[in-house]
C-alpha cells in the first residue's frame, strides 16, 4: 500500500502539471476540467497475501508469504509487477461491500469525480449527489461547449449517445438526477439503478480466487435491494421487505440488458477481457511467418508459445562489422522469451515470470553475410509449465544448447507486452538496452508450434476461462 500511495502521489503531480500548463496558456478560467482517478474500485486480484509478480497469480502460481517478505525491497521498482492484497482492497473500498470486478455493488463501480470550470461554475467547492454514469461525461462537454452531436460524420450515420448531460447540476445543487436508469454487469455480477433504487446480484466468484467455479445463472441467484437516498453504501438489504420493488427493478434490468446487448450473460473472465480470442482466427494454426514490420502483436493474436514445443528460422543479413539486437521476442520483464544477438553472439533468453532468467548462448558472433539462425524449443510435455531443451543452430550447425527447467504455463503477460520483430517495444525480456533494435537486416522469420495434446489444451482452456484479471 505504500507503493500504491506513492504512485497516487505521482499521478497527482502529473495531473498538476497539466493544470499548470493550461493556466500558463491563460486558458484555465475557460477550461472545463473533469477528473476521475481510476476506472473501478480497488482491485482484490493481488491475492490474500499480495503479489510480487501479477503474472504469477494469473498463471496459477501465486507466491507464498515467505517469498514475498524476502523480496519486499523490490516492491515499487522495475524489478517486479507488484499488487497489494485483498485486505487493502477492501479497506480502500470501504464503506462499500465489494471491489473491482463486482459490478453488482458500488465498491466495484463508484468513483469520485471533480469538475472545475471557473467561467461556467459559480459555486466552486460545493458537492453534488445526483446519480450519474461515466457515459454522461461526453454529453456534458458537448452542452458546455454548445456543440450538437452530429447525426452523420463523413456520410456515416452515428449511433445515438445514451448519456445524459450533467451540466444542469453545476447550478442546481438540489435538482433531481436526470439519469433515471443505469445497468451494470461484469462477469455475471450485475445491478440495475432506477429512480433512486438499486438491485444488485453478486454472481459468486471472489475476484482473488482464480479457479473458483461460479453459480449457474437463474433463479438460484440472490438479488439484493437498496434505497440509495437513505443508504448510499448499500448497507441495508430491503429485498424481503420490498419484494414488489425488487421484481420491478429486475424487469427493468431485463429490458436494459436486451436493449444494450448484455445477454447472453457470461462469467468467462479472460475470454471476455480479451476479445481477440472471440473467435480466435489462429485456433488450430501451427505456423506463421513474421517480417520486420511485425511489432506490437498481442499474444492472443499470434501462435501459442507456452506449454508446447516450437521452432524459429530467421533469415538474416549480417553487415560488415557484425550486428546485434533483438531478432524476435514475446512478453516482457515479468515473463517471455527473446532471441537476440549480444555483441554479435546468438543468444536465447527465457524469463520465467520475473523469478528466473535462463540464457543459452553461442560462443562466437555471427559472420558477415546471409545467415539462417534457427532455434528449437523442445518442450518436455507431461503437463503445464514443464521444462524444455533449447538448441541454437546457425546454417545447419548447432552452436549452443541448454535447459529451461520451468516455463510459463499459460500467458506471458496481460499488461500490454507483445510479440515484436527487430526490437523489443515493451519492457525487456532480458536485461538489455532499451528496445535493443537489430542492426542487421531481417528478411523473414518462419515459426512453427507443435499441436498441444487434447488434455493439455483442455487444461489451458479452463485456465483461460477462469484466470483473474490483474492488469487493469
Amino acid at each position: 500500500m505504500e507503493v500504491y500511495a506513492g504512485f497516487l502521489a505521482h499521478t497527482d503531480a502529473q495531473i498538476g502539471r497539466v493544470v499548470d500548463a493550461i493556466d500558463d496558456l491563460g486558458q484555465w478560467e475557460n477550461t472545463l476540467f473533469i477528473y476521475i482517478c481510476g476506472d473501478n474500485g480497488a482491485s482484490a486480484e493481488g491475492t490474500v497475501h499480495g503479489a510480487w509478480s501479477s503474472p504469477s497469480f494469473q498463471n496459477g502460481l501465486p507466491e507464498d508469504p515467505e517469498w514475498l517478505l524476502a523480496h519486499l525491497a523490490d516492491f515499487g521498482t522495475v524489478r517486479c509487477e507488484n499488487h497489494y492484497n485483498v485486505g487493502w482492497a477492501w479497506a480502500l473500498d470501504s464503506p462499500f461491500q465489494w471491489m473491482k470486478q463486482v459490478a453488482s455493488h458500488f465498491g466495484g463501480t463508484r468513483k469520485g469525480m471533480a469538475v472545475s470550470w471557473p467561467r461556467g461554475i459559480t459555486c466552486a467547492g460545493e458537492q453534488r449527489s445526483q446519480f450519474h454514469h461515466v457515459i454522461d461525461v461526453v454529453p456534458t462537454i458537448l452542452e458546455a461547449a454548445g456543440i450538437e452531436m452530429p447525426e452523420r460524420v463523413n456520410g456515416i450515420e452515428q449511433k445515438p449517445i445514451e448519456g445524459v448531460s450533467m451540466r444542469y447540476s453545476f447550478d442546481e445543487a438540489d435538482a433531481h438526477s436526470r439519469r433515471r436508469t443505469q445497468y451494470f454487469e461484469i462477469f455475471g455480477n450485475r445491478a440495475i439503478y432506477h429512480e433512486g433504487w438499486i438491485a444488485s446480484c453478486f454472481h459468486g466468484r471472489l475476484p482473488w480466487v482464480r479457479t473458483q467455479r461460479t453459480n449457474p445463472f437463474g433463479d438460484s441467484e440472490r438479488w439484493e435491494l437498496y434505497h440509495l437516498a437513505d443508504d448510499f453504501s448499500q448497507g441495508v438489504d430491503l429485498a424481503e421487505q420490498y419484494s414488489d420493488k425488487l421484481a420491478e427493478l429486475r424487469a427493468v434490468f431485463d429490458t436494459e440488458a436486451r436493449k444494450y446487448d448484455v445477454y447472453p450473460l457470461s462469467d468467462a473472465t479472460l475470454a471476455r477481457a480479451l476479445p481477440a480470442n472471440r473467435p480466435n482466427l489462429l485456433a488450430g494454426r501451427t505456423s506463421a511467418t513474421y517480417y520486420p514490420s511485425h511489432v506490437r502483436i498481442p499474444e492472443t493474436s499470434t501462435l501459442p508459445y507456452t506449454s508446447t514445443s516450437f521452432e524459429l528460422r530467421a533469415q538474416l543479413q549480417i553487415p560488415r562489422g557484425g550486428a546485434q539486437g533483438v531478432v524476435i521476442c514475446i512478453g516482457g520483464s515479468m515473463g517471455g522469451w527473446s532471441l537476440y544477438l549480444q555483441d554479435g553472439i546468438p543468444t536465447f533468453a527465457y524469463n520465467y515470470l520475473g523469478h528466473e532468467l535462463t540464457t543459452v548462448a553461442a560462443t562466437d558472433p555471427l559472420p558477415e553475410g546471409q545467415i539462417t539462425l534457427a532455434l528449437s524449443f523442445d518442450y518436455d510435455g507431461g503437463g503445464l509449465g514443464k521444462g524444455a531443451l533449447v538448441t541454437l543452430v546457425v546454417d545447419g550447425t548447432t552452436v549452443a544448447s541448454g535447459r529451461v527447467e520451468q516455463t510459463v504455463p499459460f500467458r506471458f503477460s496481460m499488461s500490454g507486452e507483445t510479440l515484436d520483430v527487430g526490437l523489443d517495444t515493451g519492457s525487456p525480456v532480458a536485461p538489455c538496452e532499451h528496445s535493443f533494435p537489430f542492426t542487421g537486416l531481417i528478411h523473414r522469420i518462419d515459426a512453427s508450434v507443435s499441436p498441444r495434446p487434447a488434455d493439455l489444451a483442455a487444461a489451458l482452456s479452463d485456465i483461460e476461462m477462469r484466470a483473474a484479471l490483474g492488469s487493469q
